[in-house]
């Protein structure tokens, strides 16, 4: 059973969110907040699996509110994954930075919003294309750092920058494994190696290392 916490200021969102998500096996709903404030407190006594958050929010935003949980978390869950109404542009690379698992929009259709906590809570990030597009074309807009100032990125052997590479275009491991002929095993344990070199809590992280890094080129994952 995965456990979920819902974040949002509107409580008519929550309480569809609720409906949509209970009427699934497997998914129920543990707490809500109304902001970010009430989700930190929340988290460590309702503990969930994945954290539904807005992203504009009275008191606390998501993005902070995120980067709390997730610091409070220490790599362990739960995960977040962000909702919003408004343009990803915004906020998609701050809330990347903070720790999130990935972005979706609140219209997504309910079958999408399923897909993606189930995504989430496997540790994998939600890093669909177009959002993948913008932390790319955000990261082209800053002075990248040299790769000797992302650490750990020197400790990677070729097949961990390859399958680094792979992550960045936002492929699973399965999909990886396919792509350079592995067991998904084995892709497994390169991504858990990858990121434990690189110190990052998800694969968002360990994505976002790669381009700041110039592993990946920003139009590298078009």
């Amino acid at each position: 059973m995965t456990r979920i916490a819902l974040v949002d200021d509107q409580a008519m969102v929550r309480q569809g969110l609720r409906m949509i998500l209970e009427a699934e096996p497997g998914l129920t709903v543990v707490g809500e907040a109304a902001d970010g404030l009430e989700a930190v407190e929340l988290v460590p006594r309702a503990k969930p699996d994945v954290v539904l958050m807005d992203v504009r929010m009275p008191r606390l935003d998501g993005i902070e509110a995120c980067r709390r949980i997730r610091e409070a978390a220490d790599g362990a869950l739960p995960y977040v994954l962000m909702l919003t109404t408004f343009d990803l542009e915004d906020y998609v690379y701050a809330a990347l930075r903070a720790g999130a698992s990935g972005f979706l929009l609140k219209d997504a259709p309910a079958e999408q919003l399923v897909a993606a906590i189930e995504v989430v809570a496997r540790g994998d990030a939600l890093l669909a294309p177009q959002v993948t597009r913008l932390l790319i074309e955000e990261i082209a807009r800053r002075p990248g750092p040299q790769p000797a100032a992302v650490p750990g990125i020197d400790k990677l052997t070729e097949r961990e920058l390859e399958v680094l590479r792979l992550m960045a275009r936002g492929l699973s491991n399965a999909e990886i494994a396919t792509e350079l002929y592995l067991g998904e095993a084995t892709v497994k344990t390169h991504v858990g190696r990858v990121l434990a070199k690189l110190g990052a809590r998800d694969r968002v992280q360990a994505v976002v290392a790669a381009y700041e890094s110039g592993v990946v080129e920003p139009g590298a994952a078009r």
